[in-house]
């Protein structure tokens, strides 16, 4: 071979060379870009997944309930909110198929009198000495008081239900939830 014909070679040769590793590196540069599309969907994926959890979660704080609920509600239906027998319910069952909306109607403005309502009459001023009395503990007897003049229950009442709705559900156990 001349010198001249292995120079010709050479050149054909690195010509070559230089197109498959331009066609290489366009292989792995279009790889590259497909796989940050697809990282920038699941990412975005992700996103979406993240904010439907966030807006499913039921609003308030189950630590803020739980303390709430140790300060208020303890007396009569437990620590654990089991119920004690001859004072309150279980209320796991209760709030398990209960509506966050029914349960703050239930807990705020509801009092079951053990009274017969006719006792008391129509007599504005007859139903406000029954009602003392009854408060007093000299009558009848209240089965579930209405808490909407307390202030840390009135203020609380999503974190209230934040924690009975996980203590139902099975979510959490039984003793103090992680702050």
């Amino acid at each position: 071979m001349t010198k001249f014909s292995m120079l010709a070679a050479r050149q054909h040769t690195g010509r070559t060379v230089v197109k498959r590793l331009g066609l290489l590196y366009g292989a792995a540069l279009a790889s590259a870009l497909w796989l940050a599309g697809c990282s920038g969907v699941e990412l975005q994926n992700t996103q979406a997944a993240e904010e439907l959890a966030r807006m499913s979660k039921q609003p308030g704080s189950v630590y803020t309930g739980w303390r709430v609920f140790q300060d208020r509600c303890a007396g009569c239906h437990g620590p654990a909110a089991a119920g004690v027998a001859g004072a309150g319910p279980d209320l796991l069952p209760r709030v398990r198929e209960m509506s966050s909306r029914r349960f703050v109607s239930l807990v705020l403005t509801r009092y079951d009198w053990g009274l017969p309502a006719a006792k008391a009459g129509s007599d504005k001023a007859a139903q406000e000495i029954l009602i003392d009395e009854v408060v007093q503990g000299k009558q009848g007897a209240i089965t579930m008081p209405a808490w909407q003049g307390e202030p840390r229950v009135n203020a609380h009442i999503t974190d209230l239900y934040a924690y009975l709705s996980a203590r139902s559900e099975g979510r959490l156990g039984t003793g103090r939830p992680v702050p």
